[in-house]
């Protein structure tokens, strides 16, 4: 059960012009599943991705590099059931068909395709099965199908993941929609498994690259799961050029500001959204690291935190045994930190002072806070101003048998 996320509503989900999305079920591991997914761009989209920094990289991964290089994307094949990943040269072989079949049913270059893959590892993509579902697939494109998407793109995720933001710029309404998937094999080294966010306003193309970059930062790379950083992960930032405002051409602009903070929100929401719908999780848990020197230590100290079976088994529990969180912050790795600095809440509760445990602590309000299904672990360093912040939920009975069984 997702910890406070509800099944998003297609009303819900504002349709971005320039974007058109076909879903059908082809068979490529189970039957009577939503499975194969297509976007489908108008001319003139501007598109931009950040991918896996794992470098046993899925085979779609390699080929979306190769072909963003090159821009004027004007479609996406994405299909779930089958990761195409550890399947060597025949692997790419096989995503490059995909490729080729996407193009010649819409007359484009095979290089204005990208195609991605979530599923299971080291398996070969029945890429037979997503031929014979393209045309369908097309067939059904229609704006107002992101929701149909973010059913089409989920594996072991249990509701599906879409949210969608308006804000006006130079008068102008502009959209941002996007949906992500991803339920385990979470510590994202750049983005989510997958994950797709379009807008229609006008940005120019160069911003691009680095907006998608500083998206990822800012959302899915604060979120854990489980620690593995998955041979998949994909984020992709969509443009379609089609708001009728003046072109953006920086983000320093009000015009810029307003569209990656919305952006930004939508992002956050995807990548929480991944945190509150864990395998098996029964809470989400915020983990904010204060007075670092630098933001880059803070994240180090709040991810040996977030990472620890330890400290998420005890969540689950709802067992207070708090020194596990300073044990973790004593093996992050900042080799000169001065334990008598450390300073440790559980919400509002002040549980350890000055590396020791606080005189005034007791450990029914620690349980108190453990027992809630959204809680806030702030740890203060005591070396400086800098803060930053990841979200994980816990380890629960329930994460061990899914993973247990996933391929069964």
């Amino acid at each position: 059960m997702a910890v406070n996320l509800g099944a998003p509503r297609a009303d819900s989900l504002h349709p971005v012009s320039g974007v058109r999305i076909g879903v059908v079920e082809a068979g490529i591991r189970k039957a009577n599943r939503k499975d194969l997914t297509v976007f489908l761009l108008d001319a003139g989209a501007a598109v931009a991705g950040v991918f896996t920094k794992n470098r046993f990289c899925a085979a779609p991964v390699q080929v979306c590099r190769e072909h963003l290089s090159g821009g004027d994307i004007r479609a996406m094949v994405i299909n779930t059931g089958n990761a195409n990943a550890g399947t060597g040269q025949d692997g790419l072989v096989r995503a490059r068909t995909t490729c080729i079949a996407a193009a010649q049913a819409l007359n484009l270059a095979p290089e204005q395709v990208l195609p991605f893959s979530t599923g299971v590892i080291m398996e070969p993509l029945p890429v037979d099965r997503i031929e014979r579902g393209l045309p369908a697939a097309i067939a059904d494109a229609q704006p107002g199908h992101w929701l149909k998407a973010a059913e089409g793109i989920m594996t072991t995720d249990t509701l599906a993941k879409a949210f969608s933001r308006q804000v006006k710029i130079d008068g102008a309404t502009v959209t941002v929609t996007g949906i992500s998937k991803g339920a385990g094999m979470i510590r994202p080294n750049m983005a989510t498994m997958l994950g797709f966010l379009a807008t229609d306003a006008k940005v120019d193309a160069a911003l691009l690259p680095k907006l998608a970059f500083d998206l990822a930062e800012g959302s899915f790379n604060r979120v854990t799961v489980d620690g593995d950083t998955s041979t998949n992960d994909s984020f992709i930032v969509i443009a379609t050029q089609q708001a009728k405002h003046p072109p953006i051409t920086s983000f320093d602009s009000p015009a810029g500001r307003v569209l990656e903070d919305a952006m930004l929100e939508v992002s956050r929401l995807l990548a929480q959204a991944i945190v509150r719908d864990g395998e098996g999780a029964t809470k989400f848990i915020t983990v904010r690291v204060e007075g670092g020197k630098d933001a880059a230590e803070c994240r180090k100290v709040a991810y040996a935190i977030a990472h620890s079976p330890l400290v998420k088994t005890a969540f689950f529990a709802s067992d207070p045994n708090l020194g596990r969180i300073l044990a973790a912050v004593g093996y992050a790795g900042i080799d000169d930190l001065d334990q008598a600095g450390i300073e440790l809440f559980l919400d509002d509760v002040h549980v350890a002072t000055r590396g020791g445990r606080n005189p005034s602590y007791r450990e029914e309000d620690g349980q108190r806070v453990m027992k809630q299904q959204e809680i806030t672990v702030r740890v203060g360093l005591g070396r400086g101003t800098a803060a930053d912040q990841v979200w994980t939920c816990d380890f629960s009975h329930e994460y061990v048998t899914i993973n247990a069984d996933y391929r069964s």
